[in-house]
């Protein structure tokens, strides 16, 4: 099966009550673990990719460890850039092989917004790829996005009929509440995500793909690992998962998840080099944190996305 649109996905996921897990990937370790829990419960996945990302490991590794994840599960996979902050590397990714990217110009007046979504979309939809836009702005840290919580701005819903409308996009990701980052919350701040704005623009926008940032939950097991390993991740908070399963069933499709993938990682090297410091092969101590990511993903594509048995 080749790489794929998240046209059809998304369809199937808002007709079935469920969403498509949106899985950041930087290295070999990460892209086996999430696709083989997700070719063992049968999901179909997006696995996307950062500017950071492609720094890090290059764009043309990332996409033949992609490839060959294809080859090997046989699963509807698309690939994704996140968080395409201009044009030219919505751009490079589109001819690069990419079948989605995001463009994210949330940082823009609503007007300057529209103008560059909709020079991104003109280009990608000439070549059969789909585009993510974004109204709001999360607050929190990921990669090169810095957004301090004052800044920090829920969607309005007036505003998503025209966007949409004036820009093309496939699909819309919003702001209701979810945050980037480990530390999304303050402590003692009770995380609330607010399901009055999704139902209005779930009227506003019937049967459209709606996109939650900024989804993980700080898996609370793997926190602890860390603490007790010198980490110091005490104040650490998510989103409860019943919170993204709600809404999951509603009309969002996709929900993307880094912060956890990289805190199974880091959790299962931790506890790895305290139990066996004297090791130093990789494969000893990048291991655990592969098993930890197949694990985790397999939770949240069966507890959490709902999207387990879906790749048909």
């Amino acid at each position: 099966m080749p790489i794929v649109t998240s046209t059809e996905m998304f369809k199937k996921a808002y007709d079935g009550k469920y969403a498509i897990g949106a899985f950041n990937v930087n290295n070999l370790e990460i892209v086996q673990g999430i696709t083989e829990a997700a070719a063992e419960l049968n999901a179909p996945l997006i696995l996307q990719v950062s500017a950071g990302a492609r720094k890090y490991a290059k764009h043309v590794y990332l996409m033949k460890l992609i490839e060959a994840a294809v080859e090997d599960t046989g699963l509807p996979i698309c690939v994704h850039l996140d968080h395409g902050e201009d044009f030219e590397i919505c751009k490079s990714c589109i001819d690069g092989g990419f079948t989605s990217v995001m463009f994210d110009g949330s940082k823009h007046s609503f007007e300057e917004n529209i103008r560059q979504t909709a020079e991104v979309v003109k280009y990608a939809h000439d070549r059969g790829v789909v585009v993510e836009g974004e109204l709001g702005k999360l607050a929190g840290i990921e990669d090169d996005v810095h957004v301090a919580e004052e800044d920090a701005v829920f969607t309005r819903p007036d505003e998503v009929e025209e966007f949409v409308e004036r820009t093309g996009v496939d699909s819309l990701a919003i702001a209701i509440g979810t945050s980037h980052g480990a530390f999304k919350f303050k402590p003692g701040q009770k995380p609330k995500l607010r399901f009055d704005i999704l139902e209005e623009i779930s009227k506003r926008l019937p049967n459209f793909p709606i996109v939650l940032h900024g989804a993980s939950s700080v898996v609370p097991e793997y926190v602890k690992i860390i603490n007790e390993n010198g980490g110091n991740l005490a104040d650490a908070i998510g989103i409860p998962e019943d919170m993204l399963r709600e809404a999951a069933r509603s009309s969002v499709c996709k929900i993307n998840i880094d912060s956890d993938l990289r805190l199974g990682m880091t959790a299962g090297i931790r506890e790895h080099f305290a139990k066996y410091p004297e090791h130093f092969d990789p494969r000893q101590y990048l291991g655990p944190g592969r098993d930890n990511i197949r694990d985790l993903v397999k939770h949240k594509i069966k507890h959490v996305l709902g999207c387990d048995g879906a790749a048909k």
